[in-house]
């Protein structure tokens, strides 16, 4: 195939391909923090850490009770999910009155044992996790072979980020949560039990970073950093898509991600950078963000 703007067609297809993954892991997490910032008003800084966790939990599954990716996927973000509604229960909900920098420093110290903790039970060394048999081999599709796995990586993203978008914009219980937000009184008054609807919330959000985790597992390795790679990265889309914007999340994890493949290809220098970049200048132009509310 010919080159496309001096560029070798294989090389920026790959590109593209490998920026569409890393946004589909950036529009799944930012979409979990976003769900919980906007609806709890809480910045979780533990959200890398709970990632980390849904990979580590596929990781034990499949190693101690022999039950593969397929289950780790409905269990995984389940067992996570449990964990981050004990851990709404026991300390995050005491601080939803309470400035921002509370909850920030509460989370990310809990991160910070949960990784710590992990660290000393399974090392820092990478383990593998393969691949199911059902999804491996690639896809012709005459400009390029796509790994069947990373195909299937960026569809489920895509389908969970339009049925969350969608279950909290145009169902029931969504416009409870966006009410619950704006005026809980007036909603308890109606018989709703807030408080449960809020810590379902958080255990939502975690279990969606722990299904991430289980989707990341066979691409990059099971270790105790992979989280904590990533959590910068994704608050930095989070905050140019808009604190809180479940749309501005997604599009802005997808197009990001694809931002980032390409500078990869044209200027590898700025790769690790050209997402702050774009923090700042929206952050100046626009400092709600793309899809925030000022």
């Amino acid at each position: 195939m010919d080159d496309i703007f001096g560029i070798p067609a294989p090389l920026l297809f790959g590109q593209l391909l490998l920026g569409l993954i890393n946004g589909a892991f950036y529009a799944l997490l930012s979409l979990g923090l976003a769900v919980i910032f906007g609806m709890l008003n809480v910045i979780n800084f533990t959200h890398g850490a709970q990632f980390m966790l849904g990979a580590f939990v596929a990781w034990l599954l499949l190693n101690f009770l022999g039950l593969g990716y397929w289950w780790a996927l409905l269990l995984a973000p389940l067992l996570v999910g449990a964990f981050g509604v004990l851990l709404e229960k026991t300390m995050i909900s005491r601080l939803y009155k309470l400035d921002h920098l509370y909850g920030l420093l509460l989370t990310f110290g809990v991160g910070l044992i949960i990784e710590g903790l992990v660290r000393n039970e399974f090392g820092s060394s990478g383990l593998p996790y393969r691949i199911p048999a059902e999804l491996t081999g690639a896809w012709d599709l005459g400009f390029m072979f796509m790994p069947v796995y990373r195909g299937w990586v960026v569809i489920v993203a895509l389908v969970a980020c339009i049925a969350t978008w969608l279950a909290i914009e145009k169902t029931k219980i969504g416009s409870y949560l966006r009410a619950a937000t704006e005026n809980p009184a007036l909603v308890q008054a109606f018989g709703i039990n807030v408080p449960r609807m809020m810590t379902l919330t958080y255990g939502a959000g975690v279990a969606l970073a722990a299904f991430a985790g289980v989707l990341a597992a066979p691409i990059y390795s099971v270790n105790p950093q992979m989280g904590s790679n990533l959590i910068i990265i994704v608050f930095a889309v989070v905050v140019i898509g808009g604190m809180g914007s479940i749309l501005g999340s997604v599009v802005t994890g997808f197009g990001l991600g694809i931002i980032e493949g390409l500078t990869k290809v044209f200027y590898p220098e700025a790769s690790a950078t050209v997402i702050f970049v774009v923090m700042a200048i929206v952050l100046l132009t626009r400092p709600a963000g793309l899809f925030g509310r000022a």
